[in-house]
């Protein structure tokens, strides 16, 4: 099965049927459903605290908050994408976007862990099948390729700064609202999401092919069960540790099922799942390696960033949000800024500038202390670490769908958006265990509380560096792509 890279309504790109008058509102729907998926995954962080006392979590529980939606969503991403090339991307977003926003009611609404859990879970899938489609459409709209940058480099850029938006935004709630309406914010935004892909997205449909039209499910479920597991035992590695068998058992068994989906995929599959052929296209394979190493950075960042601020130089949780603000407003910059230059530079040069940029500001915020200032020590790093990451994201989005035909768009969207999940649950828990590592040697050595905290945080910023510098190394084998400026964008010129 695959699908036509031509549309039927009015939403159509410019030079087709209908112009594309709805255009810039296809872009902004997309550009708004992945700003919920992001926002609700970074906002909840803050509101953590305020939700265990009120609903009574005990402390080995309250992980289970952020893990049930970070399993489900690394564990689907990639059937999700899946679904939009083969039964319409109009039909599975607004698919997405309702269980998405209907979880999100539920979990406002929760008054016990297990409803909040479940929730939590529900919305993880709505996101898994959202994520993907939104970045589907923009591919398959979007075809001339100056366009195409710039709404990537849009979609990145909100990407990006709705990680650091959400902790403003629950500094701001919890201040001066409740925990409820981190949730509970969803459904107007949802509605408004629901009508306006229905009306302007627009909707392709499959067309059978001679090879069969059926969707490949041993590797839909494997590959699914693999990637729960996998990151299950991730998720809870920081609370058992590596040796434990709570976390051995899933790893190996995710290990097992990923391995099981490999073999289908090669062997007995008539429509796989993910032909692994794509793997073959080196700017897919390496811009899905770069993503995993930059939002292992990025996304780490926040988290240990955010107790910096508050445990290091003491701020208030409405201070910390809107010290993100520079590091937000950079996001947004640096993606936008660098849409018109990815066509006719193609993405490595990007990639090496964020990235060398990004690493730059990760060291230099390592060495926060707690007698810092924040215009001295933490302004200009932030902002430079959140130019260098927009940039980054949106060369990486276009490096990830380069070359590829209109029915793998969801393909390509789902590998990018699992990379980027899997990096950013990896990132986190691996430079976690090193801070605490670091901070339980200072304890033991009789260092100030604060001292103690700056050195294990400024451990993790360091790891965090150094994750950068990875992702630099990958971006390395990133072919030089010079897109043509055709109408249609049917033409790359590709060096080694």
């Amino acid at each position: 099965m695959t699908v036509t890279d031509r549309t039927r309504d009015s939403a159509s790109p410019p030079g087709r049927r209908g112009t594309g008058r709805r255009l810039p509102l296809v872009l902004a729907a997309c550009c708004l459903g992945q700003f919920m998926n992001v926002l609700d995954a970074s906002v909840v962080n803050v509101a953590l605290p305020v939700i265990a006392d009120d609903l009574h979590f005990d402390e080995h529980n309250l992980q289970l908050v952020n893990n049930a939606y970070t399993v489900v969503v690394c564990g689907f991403l990639l059937l999700g994408g899946r679904l939009a090339d083969l039964f319409g991307q109009r039909r599975v977003l607004l698919f997405g976007v309702g269980l998405f926003t209907l979880a999100s009611v539920v979990g406002g609404a929760a008054d016990a862990p297990v409803t909040l859990v479940l929730a939590r879970a529900f919305q993880g899938l709505g996101a898994a099948v959202m994520a993907p489609a939104t970045l589907t459409v923009l591919g398959t709209t979007f075809t001339e390729p100056a366009a195409r940058a710039r709404a990537f480099g849009w979609w990145s850029a909100v990407s990006g700064a709705a990680g650091a938006i959400g902790v403003l935004a629950g500094g701001v709630i919890i201040q001066w609202f409740s925990w409820r309406w981190i949730f509970l914010v969803n459904a107007p935004i949802g509605l408004v999401l629901f009508a306006t892909v229905r009306w302007v997205v627009p909707e392709t449909r499959p067309r059978r092919t001679g090879t069969g039209s059926g969707l490949d499910l041993p590797g839909a479920l494997t590959v699914t069960l693999g990637l729960m597991a996998s990151v299950y035992g991730v998720a809870e590695s920081h609370v058992y540790g590596w040796g434990s068998a709570r976390v051995l058992g899933p790893l190996l068994s995710g290990l097992a099922l990923l391995a099981a989906f490999l073999v289908i995929q090669a062997r007995f599959a008539k429509n796989p799942l993910v032909p692994l052929g794509v793997f073959r296209n080196r700017s897919v394979a390496a811009a899905n390696l770069v993503a995993f190493f930059g939002i292992a950075a990025l996304f780490s960042t926040f988290y240990f960033f955010t107790l910096v601020l508050q445990q290091v130089l003491h701020y208030s949780p409405l201070r910390t949000g809107l010290s993100y603000l520079p590091l937000s407003l950079g996001i947004a910059l640096g993606g936008w800024g660098v849409a018109s230059l990815v066509p006719r530079a193609g993405p490595r040069p990007i990639l090496l500038g964020g990235l060398a940029l990004s690493g730059t500001a990760l060291f230099w915020l390592s060495a926060l202390h707690a007698g810092s200032t924040y215009t001295g020590d933490v302004l200009v790093p932030a902002t430079l670490l959140g130019l260098g990451m927009g940039a980054v994201l949106n060369a990486t989005t276009n490096a990830a769908t380069a070359g590829l035909p209109a029915h793998q768009a969801g393909l390509a969207s789902g590998l990018l958006n699992t990379t980027r999940q899997l990096g950013s649950a990896v990132g986190l828990v691996t430079l976690a265990a090193l801070s605490a590592a670091r901070i339980d040697a200072r304890a033991a050595e009789g260092a100030a509380r604060t001292d103690t905290l700056a050195s294990g945080y400024g451990l993790a910023l360091t790891g965090a560096g150094i994750l950068a510098v990875a992702g630099l190394v990958a971006a390395l084998f990133v072919p030089v792509r010079k897109q043509s400026s055709s109408p249609r964008g049917d033409t790359e010129k590709v060096a080694a």
